[in-house]
């Protein structure tokens, strides 16, 4: 599931999933950037620690194309190995970035050039980090054996794992790539354009992972605009406090009472009365 923040690593962790996403699109939504390389590296770093404290789980990181050349992508999955990230997941993207369901046709990086960038992290973070490798070939337009060519290809520069990207309202295109593919390598999908299609199907094809990959920020977004429109028509939040979660729910969420037992264990009496 989607991550954006510690409070939707903590819910989508207590709703049951078992692993997070740390979504480009939705940390740069919560920082009021574009998805286009708008936020740093560091901001993405920084997110993702508060992801990985706020729910113990594996997180996979929407690093985009490495935000640069070989180097700069070695760098990054050095910083995100220091915050405790599980993997890293690079796309075959041009740097800057532009969302891959943004305009027509995108430009790919030259198969040898983005397979520099993918053993710079495997030599660098190799033994603490998956490396996932992500084919936008799909979504710029190419045919199949473009998507397939790639994903030979970058499995040979070390990746541990594909991400084949659709934008197509069906899944036929994701499930011809695994049928020519023959899941040589975990295959991993973003089913955000073809969400209608049932998961067992993605389980027969042998799909090893689905991400929802921005679902709690557009829940966020939903929610939070009709609340802010009500108050504001209505001048008064009473019509909406039974839409919205109750503080106490917040505070279960995060720990509150292990925090008292703390105060009670560790702080002197004598300093609580100062």
């Amino acid at each position: 599931m989607e991550a954006h923040d510690g409070l939707s690593a903590a819910i989508a962790a207590r709703a049951g999933f078992k692993g997070l996403w740390a979504s480009g699109l939705s940390i740069a939504c919560s920082l009021g950037y574009r998805d286009a390389n708008e936020a740093s590296w560091r901001e993405l770093v920084d997110a993702v620690e508060r992801i990985v404290d706020s729910s113990q789980l594996p997180v996979l990181v929407d690093a985009d194309g490495g935000f640069g050349n070989f180097n700069n992508a070695r760098l990054l999955a050095r910083k995100l190995r220091e915050r405790g990230a599980a993997g890293i997941a690079l796309e075959d993207s041009c740097y800057p970035k532009v969302n891959s369901f943004v305009g027509d046709r995108h430009p790919l990086a030259g198969i040898d050039e983005f397979c520099g960038r993918l053993r710079a992290v495997k030599d660098t973070a190799a033994k603490d980090l998956i490396l996932v490798a992500r084919i936008e070939a799909l979504i710029a337009g190419y045919e199949m054996h473009e998507a397939i060519a790639r994903a030979h290809a970058y499995r040979e520069a070390g990746a541990d794992a594909i991400i084949i990207h659709s934008r197509s309202s069906s899944a036929d295109q994701i499930l011809a790539f695994t049928r020519a593919w023959q899941n040589r390598l975990p295959v991993v999908i973003v089913p955000t354009k073809y969400f209608r299609t049932p998961t067992c199907e993605y389980r027969r094809a042998r799909i090893s992972t689905v991400i929802w990959a921005n679902h709690s920020v557009r829940a966020a977004a939903a929610a939070m605009r009709k609340v802010c429109g009500r108050i504001f028509a209505e001048q008064s939040a009473a019509s909406v406090d039974s839409d919205i979660a109750p503080l106490d729910e917040l505070f279960e969420l995060f720990g509150y009472d292990e925090l008292a037992k703390a105060e009670a264990r560790y702080l002197h009496p004598d300093e609580l009365q100062q």
